[in-house]
């Protein structure tokens, strides 16, 4: 067994620089160290581990197994030291904890303000940094929990349903004023014939997919392949509060917005396309006393979460990463 008195610190600073960029010439670089020394760091970790970390073949330099199941956790590990080190350096050694946490950009900016507000007032000595990534399941980045919009699936991480989707046509007050006859059932056709349909991405599906599938479910016969498509559900809201249009939302992100007034539900259908929003944590961080207190402060609040949901008064002191990269 390998003992922590004999952890080899630099050979994991290498490794988890090679496997960071699929490089020993870029990790030297980034170390400031020799390829040479590096080369020599992972193969004495491997030599120790008594398996290969990475299939070296020509035109093809990849992590293995092995290799991926360990990146992350030293990864993680060693962002840690660093954070705590920088806190002390920062805060004259008060206990202040940072968690890392993933969001999609609709739920971070229209339902998690408030909560995540009331989090930091009941627990002031976690520092929360939000990033909101535009992506459909696991993160890409490691974090210390993160809200993910996907399907059922399973993986490797401790996984909370927090609640599935459900999805109904909304729109303007003043684009509903066009309905006429007293059947919405009836009127549902040539409603969305007459007006312009907007689409929300799913990261590896078409873009027109959930209206496709509403109107399949309704048995209509239509063309739904036309409109506007956006990347976040918060995007199609601001442009039906223009006035025009009519999206597929999810009742519970927006029932503010329904509740008020500001949008409008015409049709009593529903589509569940099977997605949902789920709070997910490595295993091993269960026993993390703050990573702990943050997924059973989400667990309870979501599920409190009401009709209308609390709006913020004053902004939440949270620090706000707009995502690298878009997708889905």
């Amino acid at each position: 067994m390998i003992d922590r008195r004999w952890l080899p610190l630099n050979a994991l600073r290498a490794f988890e620089q090679v496997g960071r960029h699929l490089s020993f010439t870029a990790a030297a670089n980034a170390l400031s160290v020799s390829q040479s020394a590096v080369s020599r760091h992972v193969i004495a970790l491997e030599g120790l581990l008594g398996v290969q970390l990475f299939e070296r073949r020509p035109g093809a330099f990849a992590l293995t197994d092995a290799g991926a199941a360990l990146l992350p956790v030293v990864r993680k590990s060693f962002d840690r030291i660093e954070q705590a080190l920088n806190d002390i350096v920062h805060d004259g050694g008060a206990r202040v904890r940072t968690l890392r946490v993933q969001m999609p950009p609709t739920l971070a900016q229209w339902l998690a303000v408030p909560i995540l507000r009331d989090f930091r007032r009941v627990c002031p000595d976690v520092i929360l940094d939000i990033e909101s990534a535009l992506q459909v399941g696991l993160p890409s980045r490691d974090t210390d929990a993160a809200v993910i919009y996907a399907k059922p699936q399973v993986s490797d991480r401790v996984s909370n349903l927090l609640w599935m989707e459900r999805l109904t046509p909304m729109c303007h007050p003043d684009v509903a004023a066009k309905l006429t006859g007293s059947n919405p059932a009836r009127d549902l056709a040539p409603f969305l014939a007459s007006v312009e349909l907007l689409h929300g991405k799913l990261e590896g599906e078409p873009r027109y997919k959930l209206w496709h599938m509403l109107v399949r479910q309704l048995g209509i016969n239509m063309d739904v392949e036309r409109g506007l498509v956006f990347d976040t559900s918060v995007l199609t809201a601001q442009y039906l509060f223009s006035g025009e249009g009519v999206a597929l939302l999810d009742k519970r992100m927006f029932a503010a917005e329904l509740d008020s007034g500001r949008l409008v539900a015409p049709f009593d259908v529903v589509l569940e396309a099977g997605y949902g929003y789920f709070l997910t944590i490595h295993p091993e961080d269960l026993a993390d006393p703050a990573i702990a207190r943050f997924r059973s402060w989400m667990i309870e609040r979501f599920g409190m979460v009401p009709s209308a949901p609390e709006q913020a008064t004053t902004p939440a002191p949270l620090r706000v990463v707009p995502p690298a990269a878009t997708s889905g």
